[in-house]
C-alpha cells in the first residue's frame, strides 16, 4: 500500500456519495419485470431511452453507415487505422450544425473552435485543466450534478465553492448569492477562476432565464474570470420557456470582439439529446484559440473512435432525421414527465415546475421526521431498501434544504414508471397512517393525563371544601 500514489489513496473521488451508493444498491438487486419483479427500480440514472426506435429505424435504412461503407465499398481499414486527435472534419461539421439546429439556428458554431472528447465528463475535466489548478476554485450554483465532485476536482485539484440557491425563488441564481460565494472562496484563500453552470439544469430540469445569463456575463466581466456553460440537455427542452444558450446572449449583446467573448466556453454531448451515453461523444466549444489548442492536445487521453465519428457524421448530416428526432424526442419527454408528475401528485407529492431534462426535482420535505439532512437520509434509505426505488437525495446534489430528491423518468418503460409510482403511493400512505396512529396515541395519552389531572384537582377541591366545612 505504501507504494501507491497520493491520488490512489485520496478519497476525493466522491464514490462514497449517496448518489453513487444508490447505484451500487440497484446493481445488487436490479428490477426486472420477469426475472426480478421485486427488485430496485433505477430512478437515479439520467438516461434517455425514449427514442431508440428512431435511431434503430435510421440505422436499418442506412446500412452503409452502420456497416462502415461508403458508396457500397468497405472503409473498415481506413477507419481502423490511426487517426489524429483533431477528429474527422466531416463529423465536426455535422456536430456543430446539429448544435446550431437545437438552438433554433440563432447561433452558429465554427469547426475550428470545437474539441472532441470522450463524453461531457472528459470535456468538463479538460476545461478545468485548461483554466484552473491547485489552489483555484470554480463557483457552482446549488443544487448541482453530484458527479461534478469527481469530474472537476478529483484529478485537477480544483475546489468547488457553492453558490447557495434556494426554493424561495425556484433555485435561481442571484447577484447576492454569486458575491457571497466569491467572498467565501477568498476567505478560504482560493483564487476564483470561473463559474460553471448547467443549462438546462441538472438536477432541477429547468432552463436558465435570460436575466440569470445576463447576470453571469456581467459577473465574470467584473471579476475577469471564465464561464463554463454545460449545455448537454439543450435538446431536451420540451416546453416553454425556450432554451437560450449563453452564446446567443453574447451575440445579442454584441460582445463578439470583447475580452469576455474568449472567457465563455460550452460543453456539449450526444448522451442526453440523442440518447447515446455509451458512444462517449462529448465536445468543448471555446472562442479562445489557446484553450482550443490546449484542450485538443489533452483530448489524446479521451478520444472518440473513428468508427463512432463516421457513423454519427452520417446520422447527423441527415437533416430530415435530425429534425424529426429532435421534435419527437421532446414530445415524448414531455409526455413521460407529465406521467411522473401526475403519479407523484396521486401520492401527495409535488415537484418543482420543470421544462427540460430527464428528471424532476421532487419535494418530499413533508415526509421528513425533522427538517434535517439526517432525516433526509433516513427517508432515502427507506425508499431505496423498503420501497425499492433508487432516487438521488438532494444532499448528494449539495442542496441547502433537506427533503428534495432528483427522480429520473426517461430510462425505463411506461409500465415500470407506473409500478414505481404505485410503490411510492403505498409507502406515503403507510407513513400517513402510521403518523396518524402515532398522533392519535399521543392525543389519547394526553387526554388520559388531563383526565387524571382534572380528577385529582376535583378531588383536592372536594377535600378542601370538606375541611372548610369541618
Amino acid at each position: 500500500m505504501g507504494l501507491l500514489s497520493r491520488k490512489a489513496m485520496c478519497n476525493s473521488h466522491g464514490q462514497d456519495s449517496s448518489y453513487f451508493l444508490g447505484w451500487q444498491e440497484y446493481e445488487k438487486n436490479p428490477y426486472d419485470e420477469v426475472k426480478n419483479p421485486k427488485g430496485i427500480i433505477q430512478m437515479g440514472l439520467a438516461e434517455n431511452q425514449l427514442s431508440f426506435d428512431l435511431l434503430e429505424s435510421w440505422l436499418a435504412k442506412n446500412p452503409d453507415a452502420a456497416g462502415f461503407k461508403r458508396d457500397g465499398q468497405s472503409i473498415f481499414r481506413e477507419l481502423a487505422l490511426f487517426q489524429d486527435y483533431h477528429g474527422l472534419p466531416v463529423f465536426k461539421k455535422a456536430l456543430v450544425d446539429f448544435m446550431a439546429e437545437i438552438r433554433g439556428n440563432k447561433v452558429t458554431f465554427d469547426t475550428n473552435h470545437i474539441v472532441l472528447t470522450a463524453g461531457a465528463t472528459s470535456a468538463n475535466e479538460t476545461l478545468m485543466f485548461c483554466l484552473a489548478g491547485q489552489g483555484d476554485a470554480f463557483l457552482l450554483p446549488t443544487p448541482y450534478y453530484p458527479g461534478f465532485d469527481r469530474d472537476l476536482k478529483w484529478r485537477t485539484g480544483v475546489e468547488i465553492v457553492p453558490i447557495q440557491c434556494t426554493s424561495s425563488n425556484r433555485f435561481q441564481i442571484t447577484a447576492l448569492a454569486l458575491e457571497e460565494a466569491y467572498q467565501q472562496a477568498q476567505r478560504k484563500n482560493l483564487r476564483v477562476k470561473g463559474v460553471l453552470v448547467t443549462n438546462p439544469s441538472n438536477p432541477l430540469g429547468t432552463t436558465m432565464t435570460r436575466d440569470e445569463l445576463d447576470l453571469l456575463i456581467n459577473f465574470i466581466t467584473d471579476k475577469e474570470i471564465d464561464l463554463i456553460s454545460d449545455e448537454i440537455y439543450s435538446g431536451t427542452v420540451f416546453s416553454s420557456p425556450a432554451f437560450v444558450s449563453v452564446m446567443e446572449v453574447l451575440k445579442d449583446r454584441n460582445l463578439e470582439n470583447t475580452e469576455v467573448w474568449d472567457r465563455v466556453h460550452i460543453v456539449y454531448s450526444l448522451s442526453k439529446d440523442l440518447g447515446l451515453p455509451g458512444f462517449r461523444v462529448g465536445a468543448i466549444y471555446s472562442n479562445d484559440l489557446i484553450v482550443v489548442a490546449t484542450a485538443t492536445k489533452m483530448s489524446s487521453f479521451g478520444l472518440v473512435s473513428s468508427q463512432t465519428q463516421y457513423l454519427l457524421s452520417a446520422m447527423l448530416s441527415d437533416k430530415k432525421f435530425t429534425k424529426e428526432n429532435i421534435s419527437k424526442n421532446q414530445k415524448r419527454l414531455q409526455k413521460r414527465q407529465s406521467k411522473l408528475v401526475s403519479g407523484l401528485e396521486e401520492a401527495g407529492i409535488s415537484c418543482l415546475e420543470s421544462n427540460a431534462g430527464l428528471f424532476c426535482w421532487v419535494d418530499m420535505r413533508h415526509l421528513l421526521t425533522s427538517n434535517t439532512f439526517e432525516a433526509e437520509m433516513e427517508l432515502w434509505k427507506k425508499i431505496v431498501y423498503d420501497v425499492k426505488l433508487n432516487i438521488s437525495p438532494g444532499s448528494s446534489c449539495h442542496c441547502t434544504e433537506p427533503g428534495w430528491f432528483r427522480v429520473c423518468f426517461a430510462n425505463m418503460s411506461e409500465d415500470t414508471l407506473k409500478l414505481a409510482m404505485q410503490r411510492l403511493k403505498s409507502f406515503v400512505s403507510s407513513i400517513t397512517v402510521n403518523s396518524k396512529s402515532h398522533q392519535e396515541l399521543k392525543n389519547s395519552r394526553r387526554k388520559a393525563r388531563t383526565s387524571r389531572w382534572v380528577f385529582r384537582l376535583s378531588f383536592q377541591s372536594f377535600h378542601d371544601r370538606e375541611q372548610d366545612e369541618r
